[in-house]
């Protein structure tokens, strides 16, 4: 399992992500043009921003799964794709064909072929993980169980637990609490939040102007990196209206308006 980083590591560890003039493409589609950005290590980075803004697309290049179009991107001072199986990524959908028999063991224990290849046989040691992964996911119980049996919000759980089962120190998630009942949301939630105290930089992206003022540094997304930091100066109404267009989150209960209000609190911290 990912271990605590050890107390004489350095105080500021190197940056878990640079990039200079990063453009991503789609094919002949620019979905992100040219961007620079650092991401800081060890820490809970949320990505936000509208449907179609990048989102996902940077998650990708971060896990090394497509190709800067031009510029640069570096994760952990390598090219992502040198470095992948020690980046885990759970993807927004999973596809599972219907009525194949898929246990939630099956679906966790996957998260160690990086590590052993798809035909060695599991060792005491990847047992073990597996379990503590669906312990810490609180699906444990469900281990036998058909993925077609389950819950959403379970079924979700078990592909975290897949991500935690794979050997890494960045874990990257697509719009991991989308959408799940409170059991699920919460576990996922406290998940996030514990695993940059083990050593582990976790980005995510989302919807929720709440949930990204819970991080410690906060993407905007807007086609571009619309602006890139802590939650305090990314999250503000001028930074809302470049990415969402101007005044398409005014009105009553807006996302504007709680980002104002999470600005204005001198505390700054996490909301529950």
């Amino acid at each position: 399992m990912n271990a605590s980083f050890p107390a004489g590591a350095a105080a500021t560890p190197p940056p878990l992500a640079v990039a200079r003039a990063l453009e991503l493409r789609h094919g002949s589609h620019v979905a992100v043009r040219p961007s620079d950005f650092t991401l800081p290590a060890r820490r809970l980075i949320a990505v936000i921003g509208p449907n179609g803004s990048g989102k996902s697309t940077l998650l990708t290049a971060l896990a090394g799964l497509s190709d800067p179009a031009s510029g640069a991107l570096e994760v952990l001072g390598e090219d992502p794709r040198r470095r992948s199986q020690r980046t885990s990524f759970v993807m927004q959908s999973i596809g599972v064909p219907q009525g194949v028999p898929v246990t939630v063991r099956d679906v966790v224990g996957m998260g160690r072929y990086p590590t052993l290849g798809w035909f060695r046989r599991f060792r005491r040691e990847d047992r073990d993980i597996v379990r503590a992964a669906m312990e810490r996911m609180q699906v444990a119980d469900l281990a036998r169980r058909h993925l077609d049996q389950l819950s959403g919000g379970q079924r979700q759980r078990a592909y975290v637990a897949q991500g935690l089962a794979q050997d890494h120190d960045v874990l990257l998630l697509d719009e991991p609490m989308t959408g799940l009942d409170i059991v699920s949301a919460r576990t996922i939630d406290d998940l996030l939040h514990e695993e940059p105290t083990r050593g582990v930089s976790v980005v995510y992206t989302t919807h929720d102007l709440d949930e990204a003022a819970e991080a410690d540094h906060v993407v905007l997304m807007g086609g571009r990196v619309v602006a890139s930091g802590p939650p305090r100066d990314v999250l503000t109404v001028e930074n809302l209206d470049i990415a969402y267009g101007r005044g398409a989150l005014h009105g009553p209960s807006t996302a504007v308006e709680d980002a104002a209000d999470f600005l204005d609190d001198p505390a700054g911290g996490r909301r529950h």
